[in-house]
């Protein structure tokens, strides 16, 4: 029998007091014929809940898409009536499902069959052969694209790929390799596909390498910003809208083979809303989301961003849409002439001075019509700015009960931090500096890189923070290296950045990604915790997260990851329960040689390139003569 969350409440509220009343280890909920019969029992498990009063139980009830019970294994299974499906765990540790504060899910979704990912590739040897290998699959025009998640230091060389390895990898195919938000390399295909030549200008926002001659080498540099690498990639040809469906149900699947069961949705440049949303709806009316999501509204073109705010208000708001797939607000970018991004090659960018008076009217604008925003902000030279922006506004217009919040916030100080809480806004974090640690550690030093982000002292004053990703397109979408590089502070390339008093414990990392990112979409009573009421959304680890060696926890995915109830990935012992998903396409897609991250050899590498910086904040240089 279904029911809503909500009926299901009404009904159980009288037996939730009986059982406190007998005490019970755990809920029974004997005096209703719904709990009494569930669709759904796991048992014999190591249960994570979240739940305070019941911190780890052996077996959990499911009715209706939410947790009808949870306790002993003897308590539970007494529940069980002649129709209910009944799952072993086999000892193994489950977890409420995790919530990735900040993942561009829904464009992630539209391109996941187009990109070879170079995501946990431990060589560039290995990187080389499957670029070759992708470009002689790759049907013309299209092109082999290798769009972030990746970055030198995973490599046990220790470098990047050059020009010359690339064109020798793919000499008719064109590539366009995305590195971070600092350089995109082109093999001479995609420069011929291009038109750049010796007469070709710098584009907006950007260089074009170039050798003596004045002829474009293939390297394009993100300066001042990194305009240049995503204008230069925007022409390629992109998938058919029935492809755009499949890439998106491959990509959900791969977000629930890493145990993800939500995502707040940060947007993107050219996702335009209502028209690139179109396949996630159809996705949620067909029934086929596997990934619960709540997306934000990104403006769109610079000078326009006013039009973009005042058009989609009147269009839809906040909390529209179903349990799976619903609007949250406004952003990441909520002004084009406000993004600070987080080059560490670059010096720090300095904001226009006419960014107060754009940006103050369009927050004006959202908080009159009741829209929460999340802003991209790397620096706290920004945040201060955005701040005295947010406090004129909070004196005209309360925004203290939006729960808008501050997006990565690498190097925000305790004072900005106080001026967060003083206007009930959060802070959503992701482990962008896992990737970018050593070119931080480079311009700023060993002092600087500790505390950044200063997770612990957001815990200490009682923030609001959430943990996540800013997959695909910089750092991997991959949430195991964002909860172990909380929990070790090591980078992707084994830099350690933080003392060990800063680093976070594995429940303190666990609780942001799974409790703690709810918060921002206000659905943190009904999400993320294994209890009476809440939604079913759980993992099911290959091995226990809490006693893994600590390197180890990049290893976990989930063997069993459920929705709402409902098995959306299943691998190993529960590989028989997994739904059929469509054969991937096109057939000629990445996804079907290489699949998406790579979990095979997650170890940091140590290598001669690499500074390796120790607990103490010292950091010995190799002499290697790189710079680095």
């Amino acid at each position: 029998m279904n029911t809503t969350r909500r009926n299901f409440l009404q009904k159980t509220s009288v037996a939730v007091g009986a059982a406190a009343c007998v005490g019970l280890p755990q809920l029974a909920f004997t005096q209703n014929n719904d709990v009494a019969d569930p669709e759904l029992i796991l048992h014999s498990g190591k249960i994570t809940t979240g739940d305070k009063m019941h911190p780890e139980v052996n077996a959990i009830a499911i009715t209706g898409g939410v947790v009808a019970a949870i306790g002993s294994n003897d308590n539970i299974l007494k529940l069980a009536g002649n129709a209910t499906r009944k799952i072993n765990l086999n000892g193994r540790r489950v977890i409420p499902g995790l919530n990735d504060s900040h993942l561009h899910v829904i464009r992630g979704g539209l391109y996941y069959n187009l990109e070879l990912r170079w995501d946990g590739v431990p060589t560039i040897a290995q990187a080389l052969k499957q670029l070759k290998i992708q470009a002689d699959n790759t049907p013309p025009p299209q092109w082999v694209r290798v769009i972030g998640g990746w970055n030198e230091w995973q490599f046990a060389e220790g470098r990047m790929p050059t020009l010359e390895e690339i064109n020798k990898a793919a000499p008719e195919t064109p590539v366009f390799l995305l590195h971070l938000y600092d350089s995109a390399l082109l093999n001479k295909a995609a420069l011929r596909a291009l038109g750049f030549d010796e007469s070709t200008p710098n584009p907006s926002g950007g260089l074009i390498a170039r050798d003596r001659a004045g002829n474009p080498t293939g390297m394009l540099v993100a300066e001042p910003n990194a305009l240049v690498l995503y204008s230069a990639i925007a022409d390629a040809p992109k998938l058919s809208f029935e492809d755009q469906v499949n890439s998106s149900r491959h990509f959900m699947r791969e977000l629930n083979r890493f145990g993800v069961t939500s995502a707040s949705d940060a947007g993107g440049g050219g996702q335009n809303y209502p028209d690139d949303y179109a396949v996630i709806k159809q996705l949620d009316d067909d029934g086929d989301l596997t990934v619960r999501i709540a997306y934000s509204l990104f403006a769109q073109k610079p000078g326009q961003e006013m039009a973009d705010y005042s058009r989609w208000i009147g269009m839809t708001k906040p909390g529209e849409g179903s349990d799976k797939l619903r609007v949250n607000g406004a952003g990441e970018n909520l002004l084009w002439a406000a993004a600070d991004f987080e080059n560490f090659l670059q010096p720090r960018p300095n904001l226009k001075p006419t960014m107060e008076s754009e940006l103050e009217a369009i927050v004006h604008k959202l908080a009159d019509a009741n829209w929460p925003w999340r802003i991209h902000a790397t620096y706290d030279e920004s945040i201060t700015r955005f701040l005295n922006i947010f406090e004129r506004v909070h004196r005209d217009r309360p925004i203290d009960k939006l729960r808008w919040f501050i997006d990565h916030a690498e190097t925000i100080s305790e004072k900005n931090m106080e001026r967060i809480a003083a206007l009930g806004g959060g802070i959503a974090i992701q482990h962008r500096m896992a990737y970018q640690g050593e070119y931080f550690l480079r311009r700023y030093g060993a002092e600087e890189v500790k505390r950044k982000p200063p997770i612990r002292k957001m815990l200490q004053m009682g923030l609001p923070v959430g943990a996540g990703t800013d997959g695909t397109r910089v750092a991997s979408y991959h949430p195991w290296t964002c909860i172990w590089w909380m929990v070790t502070s090591k980078t992707v390339g084994g830099t350690v950045m933080h003392d060990p008093g800063d680093r976070l414990s594995r429940e303190e990392a666990l609780k942001l990604y799974t409790h703690g990112t709810p918060w921002f979409s206000k659905e943190d009573d009904k999400k993320g915790i294994l209890s009476q009421g809440y939604f079913a959304d759980l993992a099911v680890l290959s091995d226990d997260y809490f006693t893994v060696e600590p390197d180890r926890i990049r290893e976990l995915e989930s063997v069993l990851t459920i929705v709402g109830g409902r098995v959306v990935h299943g691998s190993k012992e529960y590989g028989k329960l997994a739904p059929a998903l469509p054969k991937v396409s096109p057939g000629w897609s990445p996804v079907t040689r290489f699949g998406g991250y790579d979990n095979s050899n997650v170890t940091p590498p140590r290598h001669k390139h690499q500074p390796i910086m120790g607990a103490d904040g010292r950091v010995w240089e190799t002499g290697c003569g790189c710079g680095i």
